[in-house]
């Protein structure tokens, strides 16, 4: 079996994307309006969005740009992981129920939607449309170049396409996802989730039990290898540090409130009661498939140390190189499938989230409708996001690591979300004027701050953008509203916020 690897690897990802576009043609016939394109009808069971929940978090930003921060920090990215999940139970936590009751209240399609009901503001939808879109492009950029660095790796092995280059596999992986996307709309995400999410469950087990023995030692002696060579890396904060560990710590569990993608799949269950089985699905199936993310930084980093496997060109092929050098082909195959599944799953969520912004949204919010036509301009939308995402994801000077440039898509979420939906909507004093100062603060703060490093101004003890954004934009939301005046909350309002 080992002799046809190649062609195993590549037909496990071919049958993969042919069943995408089978999924699409099936969504589409269930896609009848703009209602079902962007909410699924409102209508999924506990465990299609449970899972939904889980592997839309864990997509190409932990399965490839995750190892490769391992590679590359050490147990730094550890922290990712652990406060991911404490992110979980935050999300339902605060948002779950209420999320849920805030959409059924006006029938939402979108989280713009559910702040313009809570705060009586078109500018504050419209800001919030802004700060979504700002968001998609960086995280949908390390969506689509993950799918390239997967697939590139998979065709430069075997003997059809060897010198194939990076702007042609995202032509190619992006082709198949604008196809999937635009037919099936969110419905094909889902129910594709659910699918790769159960694989990706089972393949993390076999691979940690792969990474497990990298060395004959286990993993005693994966981490005293690294530590040997690189004694800061295996300790507990790893190379980026305590106080940068602590500001990751601090955007990925809190900040995991304000994804949008994450957010909004608590709004397309049908029943309300379903959040308190939603949660455990969601928490166990990504504290399972992180092995994953964990294991194979840590064993290519080992092999690599111990000359048992080449010097890596990019920390970003950590994972496809692992798989296909380091796993008997079969299990290659199945992983690398469910790679481009939780890829494009995601990548579906976010075009989803950045088409409704651009085609309900903004129109809402500045002529107090939203475009004739809807769903037609919703795919129309959905092409120009993919296009626009591709070329950022390949040409952005930032670009060079996946998980950085997805941590950067988190962090404009977070630091513009969080105050102004986790807090907004189990705070009645929250008033729109401070979550209108709130969102544009938080843009303002995390590019001024990407712009520093760019110029390779120093961060203090490499905090991340993002948590700092955060940090201000909860300041300013709460200090501005607490000196405003009170708001006039509407009954169907208060009477949700006092559930």
């Amino acid at each position: 079996m080992e002799a046809y690897r190649n062609t195993i690897v590549f037909g496990c990802v071919a049958a993969y994307m042919v069943l995408c576009i089978v999924i699409g043609l099936w969504a589409m016939r269930k896609t009848k309006n703009a209602h079902d394109f962007f909410m699924a009808g409102r209508n999924l069971g506990f465990l299609v969005t449970g899972i939904a929940v889980f592997s839309s978090t864990l997509s190409g930003f932990g399965f490839v740009g995750g190892p490769a921060l391992i590679y590359k920090m050490g147990i730094s990215s550890v922290w990712m992981v652990i406060c991911a999940a404490i992110g979980f139970c935050l999300s339902f936590y605060l948002l779950g129920k209420r999320i849920w009751l805030f959409a059924a209240m006006r029938d939402s399609i979108s989280l713009p939607d559910v702040v313009a009901t809570r705060y009586k503001s078109e500018l504050t939808r419209f800001l919030m449309a802004l700060a979504i879109l700002l968001g998609v492009m960086a995280y949908l950029g390390s969506q689509i170049k993950a799918m390239a660095h997967v697939l590139q790796d998979i065709m430069s092995r075997g003997s059809f396409w060897q010198d194939i280059s990076l702007e042609w596999c995202v032509v190619i992986s992006s082709a198949v996802l604008v196809f999937y996307c635009v037919t099936g709309g969110i419905i094909a995400s889902v129910y594709t989730d659910l699918f790769q999410g159960l694989i990706m469950i089972v393949a993390a087990l076999l691979v940690f039990f792969y990474a497990y023995q990298a060395l004959p030692g286990g993993f005693a002696e994966i981490s005293q290898t690294i530590a040997a060579d690189d004694a800061e890396s295996m300790a507990p904060w790893g190379a980026l540090g305590m106080l940068g560990c602590m500001s990751w710590y601090f955007l990925f569990a809190l900040g995991g409130v304000g994804q949008p993608h994450v957010v909004t799949k608590m709004m397309m269950n049908k029943n309300v009661r379903d959040a308190r089985y939603i949660l455990p699905v969601s928490v166990i199936g990504f504290g399972v498939s992180a092995l994953l993310w964990i294991s194979i930084g840590l064993a290519m980093r080992a092999l690599v140390i111990n000359g048992l496997h080449p010097e890596l060109a990019a920390a970003d092929t950590a994972a496809p190189q692992f798989l296909q050098l380091h796993t008997p082909a079969i299990l290659a195959g199945v992983v690398f499938a469910a790679l481009f599944a939780a890829i494009m799953s995601t990548a579906d969520g976010f075009l989803n989230v950045g088409a409704a912004a651009v085609v309900h949204d903004i129109p809402q919010a500045l002529r107090g409708k939203s475009l004739k036509h809807e769903l037609l301009w919703a795919r129309i939308t959905t092409v120009a996001l993919a296009v626009a995402a591709a070329l950022f994801s390949l040409y952005s000077p930032d670009a060079k690591l996946i998980a950085m440039l997805g941590s950067f898509g988190w962090g404009i979420f977070a630091a513009a979300i969080v105050p102004v939906v986790a807090i907004g909507l189990n705070w009645k004093r929250g008033t729109a004027l401070a979550a209108n100062v709130a969102i544009i603060a938080s843009l303002l703060i995390n590019f001024t701050v990407m712009f520093m490093r760019k110029m390779e101004v120093p961060i203090p003890y490499k905090i991340h953008e993002g948590a700092i954004a955060l940090i201000a934009s909860i300041c300013i939301y709460f200090s501005i509203s607490l000196l405003s005046k009170p708001p006039v909350l509407s009954k169907e309002v208060e009477a949700v916020m006092d559930v």
